[in-house]
């Protein structure tokens, strides 16, 4: 079986495999080939590639050899056609991308979408939604830490003495526990806010404040994703945000729901109430955002505070963030072949339906298939 890795478009710095993937499946007796210059902006070079046993060559090239292609982000539909009857195994957003998936049933292509992985404890290996969202975590106080203009620790100095910085997270997923305990060893003072009462104890344990309001609707039967809640809820949920974005410095919000634009947590007047130099940082930027203002890869500037659109951050650490992406992918990939190394897909795996989100021509999944 042949296994195919492409470049990533611009500005995607990450890839699906580093050189030390390639050299644990070229030990398992598969072969690879990578499309030249796919890993160069992840520290991969393609001699690195070579070392490990690939076979660098380009893109048409490797797409016509492989089996099995793997690509983080949706191949152009113009490509599509030369993708029959193989599998691509990438993050392609399809309930964000309805027309895309149409496409690629109709090119015959069997398309897999990490993204789509049920949250169950058996997936946790191949879960890339919570090794990158980690990564963003960690990547968005740091980012906010070098656009606020204040000092994040308390400092207590001959000169007088600095608070130290307030912030307030919305969202207490794997992105937003990261961001808390960041944030902490930074020296500030952290608030959190969660739909589900079920995190209290883990934002607690990292030192943070949990700000609770009741009646959230319950997410258990979601799969681990956000569910949308009832108008009351949100009312007091706003409510109760404005008066702990009064007073925080930084506000770090990272709220989703598949398939839908992401809910407006921060309004217009909450900013407005904001003081100069806050900073807002929205991991949710690229679903349309946690604010009225937020624009996907920009900084604005609304009344003194500056907003930051910021989906791509693990792209900002492409080394480790392509490290944990390609583990998921080889763990992932286990379930796809039997004990000879052969493809097989067993339908019966709630892993492999779940994921799987076209095959022979059809829309197989049912997350995707009702929303269409």
């Amino acid at each position: 079986m042949i296994i195919g890795v492409l470049r990533e478009a611009n500005p995607e710095t990450r890839v699906s495999l580093t050189d030390e993937a390639v050299l644990s499946l070229v030990k398992k007796g598969f072969t690879v080939w990578v499309e030249q210059g796919a890993g160069t902006l992840s520290f991969c070079s393609d001699a690195s590639y070579q070392a490990a046993g690939a076979t660098i060559s380009d893109r048409t090239a490797v797409v016509s050899k492989a089996d099995v292609i793997l690509s983080m982000h949706a191949i152009a539909e113009e490509q599509l056609s030369s993708l029959a009857g193989k599998i691509i195994i990438g993050a392609y957003q399809p309930l964000y991308k309805k027309e895309w998936v149409n496409q690629i049933a109709k090119s015959g292509v069997t398309c897999f979408s990490l993204d789509m992985l049920p949250r169950t404890t058996r997936a946790q290996s191949m879960d890339i939604l919570s090794s990158q969202a980690n990564i963003a975590g960690y990547k968005a106080v740091l980012l906010a830490a070098n656009t606020y203009g204040r000092y994040f620790p308390m400092f207590m100095t001959a000169a007088g003495s600095i608070t130290p910085a307030k912030v307030l997270i919305l969202g207490a997923g794997v992105a937003g526990l990261q961001a808390i305990a960041t944030a902490k060893r930074l020296g500030s003072v952290v608030e959190v806010f969660d739909t589900r009462p079920a995190v209290k104890e883990e934002v607690m344990s990292l030192g943070a404040k949990f700000i609770e309001v009741e009646g959230a609707a319950d997410a258990s039967s979601a799969g681990g994703y956000a569910v949308e809640q009832s108008e009351d809820y949100q009312r007091r949920q706003r409510e109760r945000i404005a008066q702990s974005a009064a007073k925080a410095d930084i506000i770090i919000t990272t709220a989703q729901i598949p398939g839908k634009k992401a809910p407006i947590l921060i309004t217009a007047d909450m900013i407005a109430a904001m003081r100069n130099g806050s900073v807002i940082i929205d991991l949710a930027a690229a679903t349309g955002g946690n604010t009225p203002f937020t624009k996907e890869g920009e900084t604005v500037d609304q009344q003194g505070v500056r907003i930051v659109g910021a989906s791509s951050l693990p792209a900002t650490l492409p080394a480790d963030a392509s490290k944990l992406y390609g583990k998921n992918v080889l763990n992932f990939f286990q379930l796809l072949i039997d004990k000879a190394g052969s493809l097989h897909l067993n339908w019966e795996d709630d892993l492999v339906k779940g994921a799987c989100v076209t095959f022979q021509g059809k829309i197989v999944n049912e997350r995707i298939a009702s929303s269409l």
